[in-house]
């Protein structure tokens, strides 16, 4: 119990800077108590903020308070010296493998409780009184047991290093100051860690400054998922029930184009029946009086001739013929041609809201953005399927392989009339709009072939609708032995390998368009820094004679 009792005063009389036995005690104003030394340590670190507190209630002082010795504390301290030095130590006073030993005591060492920086030596509590008690050592510095002491001795003179070298940036003794550190810049450890530790100060404010704006943006952060979670959920929701109500219109679409064929068809059979039982009885009709004047005709009695003439001479109003098309099959074809018609406008609109969903993404810049591809493994990465759309097609172009290719004819093609259609240039668009990243190829056969982007909004005639004689396209004209890109009717001429095949990469947000001459390797012929405003489509020009063959081709990828 008197043990327990001794360990509680011991705890009452701790300073609770240094966690060890007051020492020289003070009471500062608000009424706490410390070791001298180390209130005067603490304080010293805040001269800098003309402020001083209280380490434990953190209240303020201007100026800094005058320390006066505590006797009262001095002398319970004292006594308690006493009394816990007559009692043996207990177990875990002891030093064990991970703990610094007193350097003075024999046999089984006590913990080390502090070291002197100047003795460069580790005291337990009871080899560190002196140091307490007697005025020789009142200028020591006493710090935490530390295993590094001999790190502060020189390895050469076996002397304590109190001097650094800002010249070779190391600490030494006095001796090598005058020795191999002759004129060196030196000046004392104590004042080189004060400049240190000035801007140390200064670092950690910076630190703890960015540890606030980090925690604020991780907030920020934080709360941007949550917003997005929450308006991502709602647009899932929202669009799933869209999908759903537009998917519910087109089985009703369906069902009602369904009943109406059917309808029609029942209608029309019906009606092709009922005209037909009535041609079958004016066939037996006929037959039967073709049989009656056939008798007549072959009737010898002059006088039974004519008495029966009249009556078989006069024919029976027949049905009307042109009735009998009642059945137009041109009905059931315009019916498929509205439903595709249908399904390309649908298809073309939900290409539309796609690019706009894609231009609307939002880009957080916390990372870089992606680095553009340098092989070509790394650019089929972005590669689709690209079609070319048969509305946009000059009359003098043939598109085949599932309207991939482009092919220049002596003859006009039957394409219906169509207000996106080219008229003046042999060109097409594809179907397709882009927006994101992408990459595709073309192989050209023979003569001028043009591989451009462009806007959908192009012109349709004239000059302007050449691609790059606008400032909404942007186009690699492709010769037999050279290149050269068009933009606003501004020509760039370009240098690069020839190749049939040329490719193309967009980044669409970034503002970057690239132009590559394909074979065994890939090579950069131009490329394009600029701001796009709106999806872009692939445009095709094929430039020959007529019929020579002249074609140009969106390469399919496996």
């Amino acid at each position: 119990m008197a043990q327990q009792q001794n360990l509680m005063d011991r705890k009452k009389l701790c300073c609770s800077i240094c966690l060890d036995l007051l020492k020289d005690p003070v009471t500062i104003p608000c009424g706490h108590n410390y070791c001298k030394n180390c209130i005067n340590s603490h304080w010293d670190e805040e001269d800098q903020k003309e402020i001083h507190s209280c380490p434990q209630c953190r209240q303020t002082f201007r100026p800094r308070p005058v320390l006066v010795k505590n006797t009262m504390l001095a002398d319970l301290v004292e006594e308690l010296k006493k009394t816990g030095l007559q009692a043996a130590p207990a177990d875990h006073c002891y030093a064990g493998p991970e703990d610094v030993a007193c350097d003075f005591c024999t046999g089984r060492k006590l913990k080390a409780l502090r070291s002197c920086l100047q003795c460069l030596v580790s005291y337990c509590e009871q080899h560190l009184q002196p140091h307490y008690e007697s005025p020789a050592f009142e200028k020591h510095k006493l710090v935490n047991p530390s295993r590094k002491l001999q790190e502060n001795i020189c390895t050469r003179h076996g002397i304590a290093m109190k001097i650094f070298c800002r010249s070779d940036q190391q600490c030494i003794c006095y001796l090598c100051s005058m020795d191999e550190h002759k004129d060196h810049n030196t000046v004392l450890a104590s004042a080189e860690r004060c400049e240190r530790q000035g801007e140390l100060v200064m670092s950690r404010q910076k630190i703890q400054q960015r540890i606030q704006d980090r925690e604020k943006d991780v907030k920020v952060l934080q709360q941007e998922v949550e917003a997005t979670n929450r308006s991502a959920d709602k647009a899932v929701k929202n669009t799933e029930k869209i999908f759903t109500q537009l998917v519910r219109l087109l089985k009703n679409r369906s069902s009602d184009v369904k009943q109406q064929i059917r309808s029609r068809q029942k209608s029309e059979v019906s009606r092709a029946k009922e005209l037909q039982e009535k041609l079958q009885k004016e066939l037996v009709e006929l037959r039967r009086r073709d049989t009656e004047l056939e008798r007549l005709l072959h009737t010898e009695d002059h006088i039974q001739f004519l008495h029966n003439y009249p009556s078989l001479s006069c024919l029976n109003k027949s049905t009307n013929a042109a009735s009998i098309n009642i059945c137009p099959l041109r009905y059931f074809e315009d019916v498929m041609a509205a439903v595709s018609e249908v399904k390309y406008k649908l298809q073309d609109i939900l290409s539309d809201v796609w690019t706009k969903i894609s231009l609307t993404e939002n880009e957080v810049d916390v990372l870089l953005p992606p680095a553009e591809p340098k092989a070509r493994a790394e650019f089929l990465r972005y590669s689709q399927q690209i079609t070319l759309d048969p509305n946009t097609a000059n009359t003098r172009l043939l598109l085949s392989e599932g309207n991939r290719k482009a092919t220049v004819m002596s003859d006009k093609q039957t394409y219906s009339s169509h207000q996106d259609r080219f008229t003046d240039m042999f060109q097409v668009l594809s179907r397709e709009s882009l927006s994101g990243r992408h990459y595709w190829e073309v192989e050209r056969s023979r003569y001028e072939v043009s591989v451009a982007v462009t806007y959908k909004d192009i012109s349709r005639t004239g000059y302007e609708s050449g691609f790059g004689n606008d400032d909404k396209s942007w186009a690699l004209e492709c010769f037999n032995n050279s290149y050269e890109f068009r933009h606003n009717s501004i020509i760039t001429f370009i240098s690069g390998p020839q190749s049939s095949r040329v490719g193309v990469y967009l980044d669409h947000r970034a503002g970057v368009l690239s132009f590559y001459s394909v074979s065994e390797t890939t090579t950069l012929l131009h490329r394009v820094q600029t701001t796009f405003t709106q999806p872009l489509h692939q445009g095709l020009g094929v430039f020959g004679f007529n019929g020579d063959g002249s074609a140009a081709e969106l390469c399919k990828f496996e």
